[in-house]
């Protein structure tokens, strides 16, 4: 893989939000540089651009930026996994839990096909609940996700023995808090 140092740089490390003792990573510092975006944009193609997936996913919110840009370089359908109550047609919905609460992610049933392979892209991953959910929403529509994708992974907070067994593949990584 490419020198992932351009992120590193541009991440930033806002200790004590959203609540005190938490080290959040907020990769905005990637969206206003151009550089770094465009090279996690450019890493991502060169990961799947072997024509294995069939459909992006996208999880609200910061997840959308991401996989609505590799969607379209791909050249396939995005999928957006949204918080309960913002999609206006029928939907499948899952419930989970989060560091900080509770919460529901839903997708509209329009939007997969049957045995469609979807990879699943969040900004970061941290213990891998919200991902965990946005599979089991879309299989609910009977696609598969086939992998998930995250631009920072905190693999501290074993979010691969949640997902396991999909693949999960990150593009940096803080090995602590």
């Amino acid at each position: 893989m490419a020198d992932v140092s351009i992120l590193d740089k541009a991440l930033r490390r806002v200790p004590n939000f959203p609540k005190p003792g938490v080290l959040f990573y907020d990769i905005t510092g990637i969206l206003v540089e151009p550089k770094a975006f465009r090279f996690c944009i450019d890493q991502m193609v060169e990961l799947y651009k072997n024509g294995k997936i069939d459909a992006v996913a996208g999880v609200e919110s910061r997840g959308f930026l991401f996989a609505a840009t590799l969607a379209d370089r791909l050249e396939i359908p995005l999928i957006l996994i949204r918080k309960k109550g913002k999609l206006p047609g029928e939907t499948y919905s899952c419930k989970y839990s989060l560091e900080y609460g509770e919460a529901e992610v839903e997708v509209h049933k329009s939007d997969i096909q049957e045995g469609q392979k979807v990879l699943v892209i969040d900004d970061l991953i941290a213990t891998g609940g919200t991902l965990k959910a946005s599979k089991q929403v879309l299989e609910q529509g009977g696609a598969k996700v086939i992998e998930f994708f995250g631009v920072v992974g905190l693999p501290f907070l074993h979010y691969e023995k949640v997902l396991e067994p999909v693949k999960v593949t990150t593009l940096i990584n803080y090995d602590c808090e």
